[in-house]
């Protein structure tokens, strides 16, 4: 539920969310320059309120960033996502076969999503998962996210491993995460 806070004299929406698995308190900003409040199931939304204006610069100004952004990506609707699925399948097939001639890994399934937060994940069991939101990326952020899935097929997690097996095919890959995360 959206609620409604006034930090620095400016009138911002928020949600807040508890949860049983989080261990510390976490501000998120979304792209629609909207505030999420997450925190442990056992503190109180009194104590976060708190926290939240202690950290009212850091969370004013990236709002003012979202906010200004030229290239803002087109919001994730259903009937884009049916639109242009397909055409994200293949992109993403075409890409992963093009890189994997490179590592050769095996995987199992390649699903398109309608996903808001995540541009793509891999499963335990090898499948592979894209937004289909990649058919608005420039060519080099969509290789670095086919390569960032499909060397998880090697290294299931954030090592130091796992980021040289992105760097073999994505060498200015710290440049390109940057980016990413800031749309």
């Amino acid at each position: 539920m959206q609620k409604e806070l006034i930090l620095n004299q400016e009138k911002i929406s928020y949600t807040f969310r508890k949860s049983r698995r989080s261990k510390c308190m976490r501000l998120t900003i979304r792209n629609d320059a909207t505030l999420v409040v997450s925190v442990p199931w056992r503190l109180s939304e009194e104590t976060a309120m708190k926290f939240v204006k202690e950290k009212a610069d850091w969370i004013l100004g990236k709002i003012k960033h979202f906010q200004s952004k030229e290239s803002s990506l087109p919001t994730a609707t259903r009937k884009d996502y049916l639109k242009y699925k397909k055409l994200a399948r293949e992109i993403a097939e075409k890409k992963l076969k093009y890189f994997n001639e490179f590592y050769g890994f095996s995987y199992g399934r390649v699903s398109i999503r309608n996903q808001k937060t995540r541009w793509g994940s891999c499963s335990k069991s090898g499948n592979l998962n894209f937004s289909y939101r990649i058919i608005y990326l420039s060519e080099k952020l969509c290789d670095y996210i086919i390569v960032h899935e499909l060397c998880h097929l090697g290294e299931f997690n954030h090592s130091r491993d796992f980021w040289n097996l992105v760097a073999k095919r994505v060498p200015e890959y710290k440049k390109i995460r940057k980016e990413i995360r800031g749309m």
